[in-house]
Order: C-alpha cells, then structure tokens, then sequence
C-alpha cells in the first residue's frame, strides 16, 4: 500500500501499483496549479516513476517552487532541441535551473544573434505545440559514451567522464534529441508553454577562464502567464534601479577600463559613502568594538601559514619586491591575529573585539564583475571577535541583534537567515567542527530566529551564518556573515592565559554587517531607487530663488542650513522656477526651498519634497525642525 498526499493536505491510500503519469493525469487542481511532479522522501520525481512501494508520494504543483524548478529543467531540454534543429552543427554543453529560470551553454562557430534567439524561441513553442513525450531512460556508461562519441557531442563525452562510476548513467529524449539527464522532468512538451528567452552572454566550459569560450542562453519560465508578467515588470523596474545607471545619472562614481573592478568615488557617492560609515562606527563603538588598521600587503609566509594561499591563492593578486614575494589582503582576519598576539591576554580581557574597514583586493574574473555588487577592490566592515568558548554564544547572539538593527535603519525590515556548514575541503577536526555548528544554532535559537541550513557552504575554517536582505522589488541580497573559528587562531598561534594560568586558543569569530561598503551601497541604491533617505542623501537641500532680487535673501537661507551642518545646494540661476524643480528633481534631493518675493519679505521659505509635495510656506526654523527630525529618525 502506498499513500498520496495532496498540496491542500488530504491524503488517499492505494493498494496497487500505479504509474506516477496516471496519478498526475487523474489528479484534479487548479489549472494554474496543475500537477507536474511527485516528492518521495524529499526526493523529486517525474511521472516515469512506478509507485509500488509502502511510501508517502507528495503532488508537486506546478507553481510550487519544486514543480517551477522541474519546468525551468524540461525548458532547458526544449531550448537545446530547438537549438540542434535550427543549427545542427552547434554542441550542447550543460543547462541548469537559476534563480527564476535555466541557461544553456552551445559551442558553435558564429556568435548567436538577438535574432537567432528570436528565432530560437519560435522553435521551441513549435515544439511545445507538437507535445512530444519526454522520456527518461537508463543506459550502460560505455553504450552511452559510444552513442554521444557518434553524433560528435563533445562536451556530453566530458559529462560522461566525470561522473562517479557507481552512479547510474541516465539519458533524456525529446524528439530526436537525446541528453545526458537525470531528471526530474514533466511528461511532454505541452506543459511548457510559459517561457520567455532573455538574453545571450559568453561562459567559459566549467566557469574556468583557462577553457574555451561557450554561447550561453538564459531564459525563464513560470507556472502562470501572471507570474510571468510579474517578473517581467520586476526586471523592467530593476533596470530603472539599476545603480550603475543611477550612479551615473546622480553622480555617483564611475568605472573605467583602466582599472577593472575598482571604483572611482564621486564628492556625492562618497558622501554617501562616509555617512554609512560614520553611522556603523558610531554602532560598533557604542556594542564595544576597538578599531585598528592593518596592512594592505603581507609576506607570502604569512599566508602560507594562516591557510589562505594553499586554499585561496587563485583569487589573491600577488607582487614582489628585493626578491621577497608578497600577496595583497584578500581579508583581514589573519592581520587582526597579529595585533591580538602583541601581548599575552588574559581570560580577564576577552571578549576582545577588533573593527576595520579593511580594504580588500581578490582577483575576480573579468566576466564576473558587475558594477558595485562584484569588485575586485572593496571596503569590508570587518571585525573580529576573541573569546572563550563559554563566551561564544552570547558574542554571537548580540551581534546577530546588532545586525538586525542595522538592516532596520537601512530600510530593510525583511532579513533570512541561513547557516553554511562544514565543506568537504577544510581544517580542523569534526569534533570542532560539531561544536562550532551547534554553538551558532544555539544562538540562532536563543533570538528566536528561522533559518536555513547550507550543507557543505561554509568556509574551510568554520561554519558561517549568512544574513540575507530583502529589497524593495523582492529581491534578496547576502551582505553580513558571522562565522565561528577555532582553526586560524591555532594557525596563527593566537593564546590567552586562563583562570589557571594555562595557556589557551581563543574562539575567533569572523563578522561583518554590510560584507562590503561597495555592494551595500549599490544595495541601497537600488533599493530606493536612488531616492535615498534623507540622512544619507549627498544634498540635503536645493534652495532656488525666483527671480535675481532674492538671491540676498537665499544665499542667507544658504548659510544658516550650512551653519547647523545640513547639506545644501543653492541655484540661482536665470532660469524658471518650474525649469530649475524639473532639472534638480531628477537629482533626487529631498527637500526643495523656493524664495520668492513674499518669502523673502516675511522671512520665511516655501518648502517642497520629494515627489512634488507642497510642504507650504514656513519659518525656517520649523524648516530645520523637519529636516533634523528626517536625519535623525533616519526616515
């Protein structure tokens, strides 16, 4: 007997074997839900599976994150069958789900065209208009190395090769087109009719910049036309955010060829960028951080003995001089070791906790960078935590409390917590290992907090706690980390002495808040559109006069503001008041002060804000009032 459980709970039991195609055939949802897939212990099937087992069989809808996850993998097949009919000559690579959508790499010996794509996409929904079967079938290793050596599908052979010998070779057929898939996919091609080719981009074969160059298509599909639109209008909506876009039109900063992923600050960006600053410095300070500096370049010994250069070398710039070979800080946490093994604490002193805003070089490929969200030269908020062990879970639920409260200043009221855990390449042993973990979970618990766990994603030296923020078009971003090590204060030989005079390794613990100021900048610019809050706007206020016989009287509004430190602008230029709203609105200031001759007689301002709101005429006072208050509730 096995039992069916359905997506609104209720469950029915069967005696005899069934094939998981008549269950999904039989089972009636709503068509925008549509059952696409079976769950069997956690593990997704398609409706090749025969149910004849004592088991549970969960309906997968189509709009559940598993059921979209099986349409995104059965259109990717689509994609590559549309590509092989119009171009025959081209090879298939690999195509996996992303985030709301799949890509597919080809190999062929002209660029891809928008055109192509165009093309290539009225292919596939002829194909989806066909409704052929998609069947998934088992093949011995070598028959099916045989068969992809046969039709000259290079990049499979290698796909074949790395796979483990104990597992299963399986083959998916559409059509006339076989790939090298496991699965889980839906029955025909009829069920994919909600898609959308995106764009073309190059990939290297295995994301390796010492292989060949591959054509990568990305598109997207979705369990509902509405769905679809949603996104659609979400991606139209980001690229008016887009910061560098925005960083351009506010100005902001720029990049330039000359120096590839290391950004160029403009007086507006860069005051943005010291109100974060003074903000999160003023923060540490008050939970007890002590700030230091360290260096930018370090011997290679150095790294060679913290682990960096043996297990993160291919991302680190290195240089030389008189013969000695050095590497540029990719982090800083082994320099904060080394101002606490400048005298020999005591368990009186810790916890003892270290603050920098390093800056930081890591080697990122060319292809990957993209604007302030992947640099190759950036600012962390890091600091370091020494302590006992017995201190470790409170350190890291006060700083789990500390980081929420950023967020929350920063507009973002929505954070997701997730918890990488130890990785198949790392250091320490697995009883340190179990403790570090659970140590986190525990003080994830005490804050009464949800979270994910990561298998396998955590650092080489320790597990590590991800924090996630949510912007205003739903998007997620991981900006803060805390991480638990026990294996570089070894390394590096840091020691306190105990309440028995022993001498003993503290319990480091990796943090930072932003992750990076590059990044959560770019973050926040998106997030508001460029219409920062007040207290981080680069201009606080424009004041503009009406016609030239009040430029006295606004140069005085001028001064006063700048005499209480608000930032302002001031136009006077010949132009009309309505021209001056209009050009300076685009620059998105908050407040704007219009003096005319009224204004100017009764020594008073009229006041606008942002989004044409007519705040009406006022004492400049109650201005400042308004303006104080905006700063200091971060509104």
């Amino acid at each position: 007997m096995f039992t069916i459980r359905f997506p609104n709970g209720e469950e029915h039991n069967f005696e005899t074997a069934i094939s998981l195609k008549e269950v999904l055939r039989n089972v009636n949802l709503k068509p925008e839900r549509h059952a696409i897939a079976g769950r069997v212990n956690g593990v997704l099937v398609d409706s090749s599976c025969i149910i004849n087992h004592d088991i549970v069989l969960e309906i997968v809808a189509r709009d559940d994150a598993d059921g979209l996850s099986v349409i995104r993998h059965s259109t990717a097949h689509l994609l590559a069958y549309a590509v092989k009919i119009l171009f025959p000559d081209a090879k298939v690579a690999i195509g996996p789900v992303i985030e709301n959508g799949f890509y597919y790499d080809f190999s062929y010996r002209r660029t891809f065209t928008l055109e192509d794509m165009a093309e290539i996409e009225n292919k596939m929904r002829e194909l989806v208009q066909k409704d052929e079967p998609i069947i998934r079938k088992a093949m011995p290793r070598q028959e099916a190395a045989t068969y992809f050596q046969s039709i000259g599908e290079t990049y499979k052979c290698k796909i074949l090769e790395s796979i483990p010998g104990n597992e299963q070779i399986m083959l998916c057929t559409v059509g006339n087109f076989t790939d090298l898939c496991c699965g889980p996919h839906v029955s025909s091609t009829g069920s994919l009719t909600i898609f959308k080719l995106m764009r073309l981009a190059g990939a290297y074969w295995r994301d390796d910049a010492k292989n060949e160059m591959l054509q990568r298509v990305y598109g997207t599909a979705w369990a509902s036309e509405q769905q679809q639109r949603s996104y659609l209008a979400m991606l139209e909506e980001s690229d008016r955010r887009d910061h560098r876009k925005l960083g351009q039109a506010l100005d902001l900063f720029h990049f330039q060829e000359e120096a590839p992923g290391l950004a160029f600050w403009h007086p507006n960006g860069w005051t943005v960028w010291l109100e974060a600053e003074k903000y999160l410095r003023h923060r540490l300070a008050n939970a007890g951080y002590l700030e230091i500096k360290t260096p930018q370049v370090l011997d290679k010994s150095f790294w060679e003995r913290s682990g960096h250069w043996q297990n993160y070398r291919e991302y680190m710039f290195a240089t030389a001089s008189e013969k000695r070979e050095y590497a540029i800080k990719p982090m800083s946490c082994p320099g904060h070791i080394q101002v606490f093994n400048r005298s020999l604490r005591s368990y009186r002193d810790l916890p003892i906790r270290f603050s920098e805003f390093g800056a930081c070089h890591r080697n990122e490929p060319s292809g990957a960078l993209h604007g302030l969200m992947r640099v190759r030269g950036f600012v962390q908020d890091d600091a370091h935590i020494f302590c006992t062990e017995k201190q470790v879970f409170s350190e890291a639920r006060n700083f789990n409390q500390l980081a929420l409260s950023v967020y929350r200043d920063f507009g973002f009221d929505e954070v997701t917590v997730k918890l990488s855990l130890r990785p198949a390449k790392r250091a320490g042993s697995d009883e340190v290992w179990d403790l570090a973990e659970n140590e986190l979970r525990q003080a994830l618990r005490s804050c009464e907090m949800d979270w994910e766990e990561l298998p396998g994603e955590g650092a080489f030296y320790g597990p590590k706690v991800e924090y996630h923020i949510k912007d205003a078009l739903g998007r997620s971003w991981q900006c803060g980390t805390l991480q638990l090590d026990f294996v570089l204060p070894e390394r590096l030989g840091a020691e306190y002495m105990t309440e028995n005079d022993l001498r003993a390794q503290p319990a480091m613990l990796h943090r930072a808040i932003f992750g990076s100021f590059e990044r959560f900048i770019g973050i926040i610019v998106e997030h508001y559109g460029g219409a920062l809050p007040v207290w981080l706007s680069p201009v606080h206020v424009i004041v503009m006069n009406i016609t030239e016989s009040q430029s006295a009287y606004a140069e005085q509004v001028v001064y006063e503001l700048k005499n209480q430190d608000f930032r302002v602008k001031m136009d006077l230029r010949n132009e009309k008041i309505s021209y001056k709203v209009r050009e300076h609105s685009m620059q998105k200031i908050p407040y704007f002060l219009i003096v005319g001759d009224k204004e100017r007689e009764a020594g008073t301002v009229s006041v606008r804000a942002r989004g044409n709101m007519n705040l009406g005429v006022m004492s400049l006072n109650d201005f400042k009032m308004i303006l104080n208050s905006a700063i200091v509730d971060k509104r």
